[in-house]
């Protein structure tokens, strides 16, 4: 009880929270972002003695178009609640405050975040919630705090993501969290292409199974390395993920314990990996292969097999 209690007057406080800053907007001149340039962001990090860290997957987008490309993608509108994971030196923030949105943002790197909260806090309106530390408490489960500052309000993740949050990431909010609408990131091009890789490709996986049968996804543009400082050694790619009104499965759990079972051993056939005793559904057979199958074949598959 005492914990839903906490839920509770949280949720008012975050309701409180978004009206106030909605006032405020209406009533005040609209606050333009102004995306740093790379002399501007250098200098900045250099006045705190702060570098850009390769073990936490720092690479911070500087190209404006692509930024406002992205958070055009989006959609992001006034009062709308929105994720940010990594946003390191505030360029993506700023953008999203700039379109009135409700930003909750969670930086794993301590000095980034206390610049964060320095050159935002006037700029923000009350409208920026900042959380320090990971944003995944584990592969399948997003930080409690996290969680708590969402407060169960619908939300979009907008986001230049570190590559070794992503995937785990983008599939925790697609199974766990119904309440985020879509996703909207940069992210490494190869698991772009994972994720919407047709059936019978080399990319087609676990990630493209459930991503597809929950959501739809679009290109939004490309990201060389020159549009990021420090550069990276891959191309990256902006790509929009919008949850389906129907999705293809009514049992996304079991879904993606059949998908980690059949693409651990892709190379064998259905028959070796789940036994031949299996009431097959029409057009799949034991000899085929997973990355064979449809999404629409995978489900039937998972409502049969009962994983």
């Amino acid at each position: 009880m005492e914990y839903f209690g906490a839920l509770a007057l949280c949720c008012f406080a975050a309701f409180l929270l978004s009206l106030c800053a909605s006032v405020s907007l209406w009533f005040s001149p609209r606050y333009t972002s102004h995306v740093l340039t790379l002399k501007e962001l250098r200098l900045l990090l250099d006045e705190r003695g702060l570098r850009p860290r390769h073990a936490l997957g720092q690479n911070f987008l500087i190209d404006h178009n692509l930024l406002n490309k992205l958070v055009d993608a989006a959609g992001v509108g006034s009062g709308d609640v929105v994720l940010e994971v990594g946003p390191g030196p505030g360029q993506l923030t700023e953008a999203l405050l700039s379109r009135g949105a409700q930003v909750v943002a969670c930086e794993l790197d301590d000095g980034l975040s206390e610049l964060l909260e320095d050159r935002l806090a006037d700029t923000a309106a009350g409208r920026l919630t900042l959380i320090r530390g990971d944003c995944l408490e584990s592969k399948t489960r997003l930080n409690p705090r996290l969680v708590s500052a969402l407060c169960g309000r619908p939300f979009k993740l907008v986001a230049n993501l570190p590559y070794g949050a992503a995937s785990p990431l983008m599939l925790t909010l697609l199974l766990k969290h119904p309440e985020c609408a879509s996703l909207h990131v940069t992210i490494q091009k190869e698991v772009a292409h994972r994720l919407a890789a047709p059936p019978g490709s080399r990319d087609y996986g676990e990630l493209s199974v459930i991503a597809q049968s929950l959501a739809t996804i679009e290109r939004i543009a490309d990201a060389p390395p020159e549009c990021f400082w420090p550069r990276p050694k891959v191309t990256s790619a902006m790509i929009s993920i919008t949850r389906r009104a129907q999705p293809l499965t009514q049992d996304a759990d079991s879904l993606e314990r059949l998908c980690k079972r059949l693409f651990q051993k892709r190379r064998k056939q259905l028959g070796a990996i789940l036994g031949r005793d299996v009431a097959w559904p029409e057009g799949i057979e034991p000899s085929m292969r997973p990355e064979q199958l449809s999404v629409e074949q995978i489900e039937a598959l998972a409502k049969v097999v009962g994983e």
